[in-house]
């Protein structure tokens, strides 16, 4: 296998981005994209030039697809997960997708298709119900299957414990990590971490695929003092995230896809949209000077299918969801959620509330209001 790490793009039907990124296209400059297939489900037309280009780097098995919506923990299957896995194997059909990945977490909302992803209890009831989702999106896809890290915890010690999730998350399918180093970099920000002690908890030869992308500010009413580092997508990446891409390229041995995320409603303006391009050659400039010297030697992908039954389901974890939920989605203050979570099932249970830290409750609130409509 060749070690060539490819360097790719974001690149949905999002006018701003595209708008962004064509210079880049003609100078050739762009070895592959990242496709979030299930935010297009809505349209029942795709325009042809846009089918074109999706094929153009299908056909160079330079197109990964990159789930949103299914929402990998929910504790009771839905009607959604099935429309979601149908559709999969359908566009799997049309395009050759070189892997498809999706969000760690379940997302919130009543339906929980709606809202934002969040994290849910590190347990052998949520390890063994995310090992069965996953192997149903191995059987629609027939190639590699992956889980992106995520840029919120409630506690250091859920922070700590991410990467040994994840590792034992992927190995039934021999699936690999998207590791986001935003997401990343807003774990060490938020909970003070060096990077060094958390690196070094995360299953690097898992790393298929990194992220870079950036993101925002938001001030704490709890820690005045103190700013919280969001993964909001709507800015240029920052240096702090570029120095993260050199050091960790090369612990990855397995690595082939480096892809830059924005939303096209932070490239509005020329000047937005030139920083894009200038974000995407320095990446690809660190990708070639950091490029390691070892081929890949996974090429994550089970043995065979899975012959399964019915879906897992976790009633008492879907009924603490919903109760989650309309905390987040309802409270006034972070003061409230606390004093309805504790009259909660939540409370004295695995997902450990006591132990959350109050600045992240007061975050989860806003993510969770800010998207309950969804996206």
């Amino acid at each position: 296998m060749s070690n060539t790490i490819h360097a790719s793009i974001a690149c949905n039907l999002d006018s701003g981005v595209l708008l962004s990124a064509i210079p880049l296209f003609e100078a050739e400059q762009v070895d592959a994209i990242e496709w979030s297939f299930d935010t297009l489900f809505q349209f029942k037309e795709i325009p042809d030039w846009y089918i074109e280009l999706l094929k153009t780097f299908s056909a160079a098995d330079r197109l990964v697809g990159h789930g949103v919506f299914f929402s990998l923990f929910s504790g009771r299957w839905s009607a959604e997960q099935t429309d979601w896995l149908n559709r999969l194997e359908k566009l799997s059909a049309e395009f050759n997708f070189a892997h498809i990945t999706e969000h760690f977490g379940f997302m919130t909302g009543e339906d929980f298709h709606k809202g934002a992803p969040i994290s849910i209890p590190f347990t052998k009831h949520t390890l063994a119900l995310g090992q069965d989702r996953l192997k149903r999106i191995f059987n629609a896809c027939g190639c590699p299957v992956g889980l992106e890290n995520l840029a919120f915890s409630y506690s250091l010690e859920e922070v700590k414990r991410h990467g040994d999730f994840l590792d034992q998350l992927m190995e039934p399918v021999n699936g690999f990590i998207i590791l986001d180093l935003h997401n990343f970099y807003c774990q060490l920000h938020n909970f003070e971490v060096e990077y060094e002690d958390l690196i070094r908890l995360y299953p690097l030869d898992r790393v298929r695929e990194i992220h870079i992308s950036g993101g925002s500010w938001e001030d704490s009413d709890i820690l005045p003092d103190k700013k919280v580092r969001r993964d909001t997508h709507d800015d240029a990446v920052p240096e702090a995230v570029f120095e993260l891409l050199e050091k960790t390229i090369p612990r990855c041995s397995n690595l082939k896809f480096v892809v830059l995320e924005q939303l096209g409603t932070g490239l509005k303006t020329d000047q937005s949209r030139q920083l894009f391009r200038e974000d995407f050659i320095r990446m690809k400039n660190i990708i070639a000077k950091t490029d390691p010297a070892t081929s890949p030697t996974l090429d994550f992908l089970p043995d065979a299918p899975f012959t399964l039954g019915a879906p897992i389901e976790d009633e008492t974890l879907h009924q603490e969801q919903l109760a989650l939920s309309h905390i987040l989605e309802n409270a006034t203050d972070f003061r409230q959620a606390q004093e309805l979570i504790a009259a909660s099932p939540l409370a004295h249970s695995a997902w450990n509330t006591e132990q959350w830290a109050p600045h992240m409750l007061e975050t989860v609130i806003r993510i969770a209001q800010k998207w309950k409509d969804g996206f």
